[in-house]
């Protein structure tokens, strides 16, 4: 199909793009690789009045090492992830689910920050923004991961805001991610997703609910010194997945369970 028709406009720095969000209105849209937005706007399922193309603004590619933090900019490919030296010292675990986002086309032009903005549950990196307790820098400021993925396609982004980049806690320890999915480039049915930090497991799940999930009871279990098969069976508590073609809820459940087990042997071996 075709988008229906919307003004363009090309950003040459941020102050450009948030001066032209501000009035242009909430109808307007941040364009940084597209991947999400316009196969939305193709099927007219969004149909935004502007879009405001950050894709060449200055200084929004950039990965580095701050103390304790991995910080990557809101305009870093998924190719550039995967490919990092640096990322892959400090964070392998990013580096690894990078390299299996979509296929060649995408990891090419899809963006950290697109994802992150769009806030889609079966999306990666939400995932383990919200497992590392990562940070979500903007022109407005920083919010929390914990506080950022509100609801299904829902974050307190407002209308002039734009991500400048997302940091991480550096983590290098054992690490796993597993999607089951029908074919090589299709979302995630369920991911789960497993690091150890700080002398403890994180536990995250993708695609288990409107937003991302943290299994925290899995994460006592381990904590208490439960077996790795025994806290996977905790996993699920609380989830509350939905039911669609790919999967029904106590199918995505179980899931959850198995996977979680999965990673979380395959990690420690």
């Amino acid at each position: 199909m075709i988008p229906a028709s919307f003004d363009y406009r090309r950003a040459h720095d941020l102050d450009e793009a948030t001066r032209w969000l501000g009035e242009l209105g909430p109808e307007a849209k941040v364009l940084a690789g597209g991947h999400s937005l316009i196969p939305l706007m193709r099927l007219r399922l969004a149909q935004p009045s502007a879009l405001v193309d950050i894709g060449r603004v200055p200084g929004l590619d950039t990965i580095r090492v701050d103390g304790d933090r991995l910080r990557i900019g809101a305009l870093v490919r998924h190719a550039a992830l995967a490919r990092s030296e640096v990322v892959r010292r400090a964070l392998p675990l990013l580096a690894e689910m990078a390299a299996e986002v979509g296929d060649q086309q995408v990891r090419a032009r899809g963006t950290l920050g697109g994802v992150i903005a769009h806030a889609d549950p079966a999306g990666d990196y939400p995932t383990l923004a919200l497992m590392l307790d990562a940070e979500i820098v903007t022109t407005h400021g920083s919010h929390p991961a914990r506080d950022f993925f509100q609801h299904l396609f829902t974050t307190p982004l407002q209308p002039d805001e734009v991500i400048r980049e997302v940091t991480f806690p550096v983590a290098a320890g054992p690490h796993r991610y597993i999607k089951f999915r029908r074919r090589r480039c299709d979302w995630a049915i369920v991911g789960a997703a497993v690091q150890q930090s700080d002398g403890g497991w994180r536990l995250g799940l993708t695609n288990c609910g409107p937003t991302p999930m943290r299994a925290r009871a899995a994460e006592a279990a381990l904590a208490e010194g439960r077996t790795m098969a025994e806290a996977a069976l905790q996993a699920a508590e609380g989830l509350t997945p939905p039911s669609d073609l790919r999967a029904s809820s106590d199918y995505r459940r179980h899931l959850a369970r198995v996977l979680t087990r999965r990673a979380l042997e395959q990690a420690a071996a």
